[in-house]
């Protein structure tokens, strides 16, 4: 199902998706509140910074180098470094997440419902009384005189139009040096919300100031993590970051995923001439991580390439950081703050700017919805077909087919005839209804329900007959059908997917069956990218004594890439598989409890021989850790790199959500899967959310953005100048999204950071005036 609109609404409707999070991936989005809700589409952000205990913000020990010559190394910290504030505020989310205790003291009041007035009075009574104390102080008072001067500089340089009423107001505050730009000539005209007065009102500025410094710290935090592995993150987060530093961003530090293009027409995209030559680099697992080393020698000296190899400690610390910012009141209390006026903003932007924006796509020719390019970031290739067309397709088969020798079973060979007759049932009486592989609601929060619907007729043997890649006729029928699907997808020009395929790390031999399959069916289609997804089904495997560890199911996963990469000569299907690979998906049930709680104490891979399956952060960890160092190898050898884009926040606990916000590319999922065309689920949405042409093509233009096409297509399709920010980044004849659309979700998000930013540069001023 499209995700560019599913996850934001599952999103809302679940009480574990906590103000502060929604709050950070604001900052990491193009596109932010969307009716009534933060629109988290794409997960990028930006680099690292730590608190000390005296609160000043400075750049952490772990952060990579900013400048045109950035060192690809993961600098890990020490426990010691850790502030042991954070390190119990950190402690105290577990507990309540991951052992279900209670959680009134530690997530927000604001998270849920608050039944008690009693309650609510008094929170609001001791704020009050913060706020007087707050303004008896001389030091508070020129703080926050501080502060104003930079809201009101900031303001000026934001509002390209201001009315001259709020320029009267600003023009006082500036001072003679403040910085000016030229303005960007096509900046639209429309009706702007904005607010003056004292910025603090209702929060004091050291709770307000510790609020800014927490949120731009996980910020920095997700620049670091994003750079080491070639994930993207907006342009616009990374100016106000180096602004936070004093520092200038340029266009040369920016790090983006390198994409292989779709093959010209006329060229072959299973080629397998010219492969690149032999590295002859050695490789072992170590940590769950494969390192990689130059020689055997290098390897017996236990001295790897130079390449960022992740640290456990180092994670744990850092997610430590993000952790105990859900437990820190101040932050909670600006989040919310925050969010609310966010989402009444956009109501009243709506009320004020709907015709304008309306007149703006009239006038737009030849373009609209229905020819705006899409994406379909979140379909498993197993569910890229409709019921209507899977029914047909067994039926079919049945018909031409039925004496064809389709499964082997227990040593006995069966025809499609036999199977059916097996199963009691004749082809011809079958219908949607009673092939049953439509995820309604009955499967919300269900996954075990959900996982049965792929399952024709709840039969598996039809499963491993239609829907499988490796089974007794070689996945033809599986093939047959991807292939219907993208020939509709082509026909239809404007539609594209990214289905998921499976590798479940039972044996290296995975990749080579799989890409074999890939070439031999001859699945590639320019309107189609993959993504490979890894199920979390260690216990299984471990229960049957596949394996000893979770290392070798990691080592199956992922060692074959490496050596694909290293040696192309040796591993030709595989390699020329990857160049059609663009991502990883990590995928189960997510609502399972792990009585394990991840820390830098967590066993090694290596030393995980329990049958218990590990928890969803120890998964995601090693899986990003092994994704860095295969892309930053891959991209020395000048090949297209990979993204991570987890399932997350299905349900389960909030840390599955922060873990995501630190390793994850983006986030492309939605948990009400269905077997319809792209088109049909637009529509629906748009009547179900009472959606406009502009947002819906919005969406569009976001899933266009988040998905695993390549630069070149990507320029194709939405403009030359898509990777700009705001109106400048957005052809309208393309895209048919509103420029008074984007002129508003760029200035809106640049006045949100600005807040940040201002808060924490307003310290160092009013300390050095003293």
């Amino acid at each position: 199902m499209c995700s560019a609109f599913v996850f934001d609404f599952t999103a809302i409707e679940s009480a574990r998706l906590l103000v502060l999070t929604n709050f950070l991936f604001l900052f990491l989005n193009t596109t932010r509140i969307l009716r009534g809700g933060s629109f988290i589409d794409r997960v990028e952000s930006a680099t690292l910074c730590k608190m000390s205990r005296k609160g000043t913000l400075s750049k952490q020990q772990s952060t990579p180098s900013l400048g045109r010559e950035m060192p690809r190394q993961f600098t890990k910290i020490s426990l010691h470094e850790v502030d042991e504030r954070v390190r119990l505020l950190a402690e105290k989310v577990y507990a309540s997440a991951l052992k279900e205790e209670d959680t009134k003291n530690t997530l927000s009041m604001f998270t849920v419902p608050e039944d008690c007035p009693i309650g609510l009075h008094q929170a609001k009574e001791w704020e009050l009384r913060k706020e007087i104390e707050e303004q008896k102080s001389e030091e508070s008072v020129k703080r926050k005189q501080s502060f104003k001067l930079m809201r009101s500089q900031s303001i000026s340089l934001q509002i390209p139009v201001a009315p001259e009423w709020a320029m009267s107001v600003i023009s006082p505050l500036l001072t003679p040096s403040s910085p000016t730009e030229a303005l960007p000539i096509n900046i639209p005209e429309f009706q702007r919300v904005t607010i003056s007065g004292d910025y603090c009102a209702g929060i004091t500025v050291e709770d307000y100031e510790q609020a800014a410094k927490t949120l731009l710290t996980a910020l920095f935090i997700r620049e670091k993590y994003s750079r080491l592995a070639y994930h993207r993150f907006p342009r616009t987060t990374a100016k106000f970051l180096r602004s936070a530093n004093n520092e200038k961003w340029s266009e040369e530090e920016e790090v983006l995923p390198d994409i292989c293009p779709a093959p010209s027409e006329g060229e072959d995209p299973y080629s397998m001439e010219d492969l690149p030559q032999n590295l002859n680099y050695s490789l072992r697992m170590k940590d769950g991580i494969i390192h990689v080393y130059d020689n055997e020698d290098a390897l017996k000296q236990d001295q790897p390439r130079s390449l960022p190899y992740p640290d456990l400690e180092t994670f744990a610390i850092d997610m430590s950081h993000v952790l105990a910012m859900i437990a820190d009141g101040p932050t909670k209390t600006y989040c919310h703050r925050r969010l609310n006026f966010l989402m009444s903003k956009f109501h009243l932007h709506e009320m004020l700017n709907e015709m304008a924006e309306l007149k703006e796509l009239k006038s737009v020719p030849h373009r609209d919805f229905y020819n705006v390019r899409k994406v379909d970031t979140h379909i498993h290739a197993a569910a890229c077909m409709n019921q209507k067309h899977l029914l047909k397709f067994i039926k079919d088969t049945y018909k031409t087919e039925a004496d064809r020798v389709v499964l082997e079973k227990g040593g006995k060979k069966f025809t499609l005839k036999q199977v059916f007759e097996s199963l009691k049932m004749d082809p011809y009486d079958l219908t949607v209804d009673s092939l049953d592989v439509h995820a309604g609601r009955q499967t919300f929060h269900r996954f075990d329900k959900f996982n049965s619907k792929y399952n024709p007729v709840g039969a598996s043997e039809l499963r491993e007959i239609y829907i499988k890649s490796d089974n007794h006729i070689n996945g033809e029928y599986f093939a047959r059908l991807i292939k219907e699907v993208a020939q509709d997808l082509e026909e239809s020009k404007y539609q594209h997917a990214e289905p998921r395929l499976s590798i479940y790390g039972r044996a290296p031999e995975e990749w080579d069956n799989l890409s074999k399959w890939f070439i031999k069916q001859k699945l590639h289609s320019p309107n189609m990218r993959w993504i490979i997804q890894v199920p979390r089904i260690y216990d299984i495997f471990r229960s049957k004594k596949i394996f000893a560890n979770f290392a070798k199911m990691l080592e199956n996963i992922f060692l074959p890439l490496f050596q694909a990469t290293i040696n192309p000569q040796k591993h030709k299907e595989t390699y020329v598989f990857l160049k059609h690979v663009t991502g990883f998906d990590s995928v189960d049930d997510e609502s399972k409890h792990s009585d394990h709680i991840f820390t830098y104490k967590s066993p090694k891979p290596e030393e995980w021989t329990m049958e218990e399956n590990p928890p969803y952060t120890y998964y995601l960890f090693h899986m990003y850790a092994n994704i860095m160092v295969l892309n930053n190898l891959r991209k020395e050898r000048g090949l297209n790199t990979f993204q991570f884009r987890p399932h997350c926040g299905e349900a389960g606990s909030i840390t599955h959500l922060v873990s995501a916000f630190l390793t994850a590319d983006n986030i492309s999922h939605g948990l009400n899967l269905k077997k319809e065309a792209l088109m049909e689920e637009y529509a629906i949405a748009a009547q179900l959310w009472k959606l406009s042409t502009c947002d819906v093509c919005e969406i569009a233009r976001n899933s266009v953005l988040q998905s695993g096409l390549s630069h070149q297509e990507k320029k194709h399709f939405l403009g030359e100048n898509y990777l700009q920010d705001g109106p400048e980044g957005n052809d309208i004849r393309k895209t048919n999204v509103a420029q008074i659309r984007m002129a508003y979700r760029h200035e809106t998000l640049c006045n949100e950071l600005s807040f940040l930013v201002d808060a924490v540069k307003s310290e160092s001023v009013a300390e050095k005036a003293t």
